[in-house]
């Protein structure tokens, strides 16, 4: 391990910082402000150490700043769809800069990134300690979000006339690749406009990020509906418990909820595909559950089975929808699982009652638990911190207990997902006690 080396990995930065960090208010970091880590092979998918050590440059105040607080005026914008914590965010980025740089004006834009347009008429929030105390209590966003590609040629025709000087950009991967678009025009132009990201997404699926902020949250509403559904399970003779989870492309939220709550029997995840048919399908392994059992409880992953839902659109002749951001519209997985469930078990003649709970916009609508709710605040002070010291089209995030920056080019490579040969899904399938897969095939060792 110890002939292995480093890679580093460096963030963009405006200039040379040369204003006075005001040292009154906090301790600074030293000069160098870096950090070596292994990270995680959750989080980079691969078992090899040597892919996987790494020196950061580890987030703080620093010494001298790029930008003179007094005429700095920010802007913070959330994206995407809602997610537990975001208030903490917004609330922590605006207390920092007000409190200890004294930044000139921290303003809010409306409703995404459809804020920054004229033709959408939503108008600004100038954002103070005052009106943003109590915004954590609550959840969702105090600025409205909405979804859909916005020209960044515009964005930063908006940004020039408000005169802003750093932008704040809250998401999810759509919106770290708008961010990284919105810098690239900013670079083109060679304007002096910070732009740092602060990832977002319930189903933890961002790249290089262990664990966004609002994960800890979904995964604490997530058993409350998991305890129900195994209630009603055991209520009925041959009872059976679904309950639905996000995650559109990764299983994380199902996995960790599954863990947590140990009534899971089976947990479906968009990683793994899954036949219904033949002896080794899911509806065959479901029959000897319930033979044995008397009951089951069976967590999906809102991503999970994608492939059969499709084989129905083909087979009615229907397109795929997709959404105003592009993203295809994910069928109603659940839908198929319980017509194909009550069908089966007819044919078989076996009795069942089936209950299904969808929690889905209850687990992304609440405040976020205490864990999330410092996780956040951290986030929105190095945020500010790293703007102030010009540094630019980079997120912050928290890998091993400590806070570094991480290019957006990083982050945006691609989607995180759960791997499905790690030690943690292992876990997982010990915890429910179901197959490693279900498919009517041999399974490779």
């Amino acid at each position: 391990m110890s002939a292995i080396k480093p890679k580093r990995i460096k963030v963009d930065s405006l200039g040379e910082p040369k204003v006075s960090f005001p040292k009154e208010l906090h301790p600074y970091l030293s000069e160098v402000g870096e950090v070596n880590l292994y990270v995680s092979e959750e989080v980079m998918d691969t078992e090899d150490p040597a892919h996987r050590y790494f020196i950061f440059e580890e987030a703080g105040p620093r010494e001298k700043i790029y930008f003179d607080p007094s005429k700095t005026k920010c802007a913070i914008v959330t994206c995407g769809g809602l997610c537990p914590g975001l208030n903490d965010v917004i609330r922590s980025i605006v207390m920092v800069a007000h409190h200890q740089y004294k930044v000139a004006a921290t303003i809010g834009i409306r409703y995404g990134l459809q804020g920054f347009l004229p033709e959408y008429g939503h108008n600004i929030w100038e954002m103070n300690p005052d009106n943003v105390s109590q915004i954590h209590e609550f959840g969702g966003t105090v600025l409205g979000s909405s979804r859909g590609h916005q020209p960044p040629e515009e964005i930063v025709d908006a940004l020039e006339r408000m005169n802003i000087n750093i932008l704040f950009m809250i998401g999810g991967d759509g919106t770290m690749k708008a961010a990284s678009a919105i810098w690239n025009e900013i670079k083109k132009r060679r304007m002096k406009i910070a732009v740092v990201g602060i990832p977002k997404t319930i189903d933890n699926d961002i790249y290089f990020v262990p664990r966004s902020f609002g994960f800890d949250t979904a995964v604490s509403k997530a058993i409350e509906a998991i305890r129900c559904a195994h209630t009603e399970a055991i209520g009925a003779p041959n009872g059976i418990g679904m309950v639905k989870l996000m995650g559109r492309e990764s299983g994380f939220i199902a996995a960790e909820a599954t863990l947590a709550q140990k009534d899971v029997n089976v947990v479906l995840i968009p990683e793994l595909p899954f036949e219904l048919y033949g002896k080794n399908g899911l509806l065959e392994y479901l029959k000897n559950r319930i033979l044995k059992r008397g009951h089951a409880v069976i967590v999906v992953a809102e991503g999970a089975g994608q492939e059969l839902w499709r084989k129905e659109m083909k087979k009615n002749h229907e397109k795929i929808p997709v959404d105003p951001s592009g993203n295809p519209i994910l069928g109603d997985i659940c839908g198929l699982l319980r017509e194909k469930i009550k069908t089966y078990f007819q044919e078989q003649d076996i009795s069942i009652t089936l209950k299904f709970i969808d929690p889905s916009y209850i687990i992304r609508s609440v405040p976020a638990n205490a864990n999330d709710g410092v996780y956040c605040a951290f986030l929105g002070q190095h945020a500010v911190h790293a703007a102030m010291a010009g540094k630019t089209n980079m997120v912050v995030t928290k890998i091993n207990e400590r806070f570094v920056y991480l290019p957006l080019s990083l982050v945006t490579k691609k989607r995180r997902k759960l791997n499905t040969d790690s030690s943690y899904w292992k876990g997982v399938l010990a915890s429910t006690g179901q197959p490693p897969v279900f498919l009517n095939k041999e399974i490779k060792k």
